[in-house]
């Protein structure tokens, strides 16, 4: 297997992109990565798409072809692919091109992954995104997602002690790093005492403890590590890549309060790369849900089981921190385009290791994970890069 690098990237602004339909935003973010890379479209051999549900969002199916054609690749004939995993999608289309540079099937690869949510009402979104759990037993129930990982944090409270206001820090902090991103959907501080104001979803979920309804697109290349330095001066290598599955239904999970999905892709990515959670200078983590990132961090083994909520409040997961988390805001507060966040979390990571991260950047970075979950963890998808 050879080594695969990371020689371009792009990503577009998140938000309400009422002004953009889906193909613009994936032809834009392509062009930016392409243009990163320095290569043109006759050098790409594949392409790989993460989206979760155009269908339901735009009424789209076929979603690759229509990339490849809306990046003008489809006169070149480049093979186009779209990928699904709900939410964890972009991180999927992310592994099929390592996989897919790594076999030496393929050179340059192109990963990207682009959602357009909010063309829709919210409760049709609300609907879309509940097919990502077990429809059957969990939604046709009235178990929505919020529900679900209300669930997870009331357990998580009861067995481990966490509070609210833990969970409240996480959104506190994230948009606060969404701040100093220009690309984050949301540039607006908040308090512990306006995630408390803010509308209760699931108790103990507030609408300032889930994420958003977002557009957006994000797009990296991939070249073997040999080839790199051709096109780039800095690529950033992936140093592991590892994907898990678990049940789709939470209800038959071995335990609530811990995604085995996060744990054994965890593990194997770590594996993979020779190094320990600890070696991780920055990681962009799945906080859709505050109580998200906290069970992140303890099933990716940087705190203890059950030390999640402690670790946020004491300040370890903030910027100038041991352990920056979600520097560009985190599904939180930069948004949550589905299909594009696992790609976007990728685009972050680069730009901390290239040095190149604005007021948000992690001094000396040199070693950054991504972790991206469908579902409420039927799914997860560990990459692990370095300088």
């Amino acid at each position: 297997m050879r080594s695969v690098s990371i020689i371009g990237v792009g990503c577009t602004k998140f938000g309400e992109r009422w002004d953009v339909s889906l193909r613009d935003m994936i032809a834009e973010a392509g062009v930016m990565a392409i243009g990163d890379a320095e290569i043109t479209g006759e050098q790409i051999d594949a392409l790989y798409v993460g989206n979760m549900s155009a269908g339901r969002f735009i009424e789209q199916e076929h979603i690759g072809a229509l990339i490849a054609d809306c990046a003008g690749l489809s006169r070149l004939h480049v093979p186009s692919t779209r990928v699904e995993a709900a939410c964890a999608s972009g991180g999927l289309a992310l592994r099929q091109a390592v996989l897919a540079v790594a076999s030496g099937y393929s050179d340059i690869v192109i990963a990207a992954g682009v959602e357009k949510m909010t063309d829709v009402s919210t409760g049709t979104a609300a609907d879309a995104l509940a097919a990502a759990a077990d429809r059957e037993w969990e939604c046709f129930f009235g178990a929505t997602f919020p529900a679900l990982y209300a669930m997870m944090a009331r357990l998580h409270m009861r067995r481990y002690g966490t509070t609210k206001e833990q969970m409240a820090q996480v959104a506190v902090k994230n948009h606060h790093h969404a701040c100093l991103n220009p690309i984050a959907q949301y540039h607006m501080e908040i308090t512990i005492d306006d995630v408390f104001k803010s509308a209760m979803v699931a108790d103990p979920l507030h609408v300032l403890d889930c994420s958003p309804i977002s557009d957006g697109a994000a797009a990296l290349v991939l070249a073997p590590t040999e080839m790199a330095k051709r096109f780039s001066e800095e690529p950033i290598k992936i140093v592991g890549s590892a994907q898990a599955s678990d049940t789709l239904a939470l209800h038959d999970r071995r335990d609530l309060t811990t995604l085995d999905a996060t744990v054994h892709a965890g593990r194997s990515a770590f594996t993979q790369a020779g190094i320990e959670p600890r070696h991780v200078d920055v990681a962009e983590v799945h906080d859709c849900f505050t109580i998200g990132e906290i069970l992140a961090i303890e099933d990716l083994g940087f705190v203890e089981k059950g030390q999640g909520g402690k670790a946020t409040e004491d300040g370890m997961t903030a910027l100038g921190s041991s352990l920056p988390i979600n520097t560009s805001g985190g599904l939180k507060a930069c948004g949550h385009p589905v299909g594009a966040t696992g790609i976007k979390q990728a685009y972050e990571i680069v730009l901390q290791l290239r040095g190149k991260a604005g007021k948000r950047q992690v001094d000396e970075a040199e070693v950054g994970l991504t972790h991206n979950v469908g579902g409420s963890g039927g799914t997860a998808l560990v990459h692990i890069f370095t300088r």
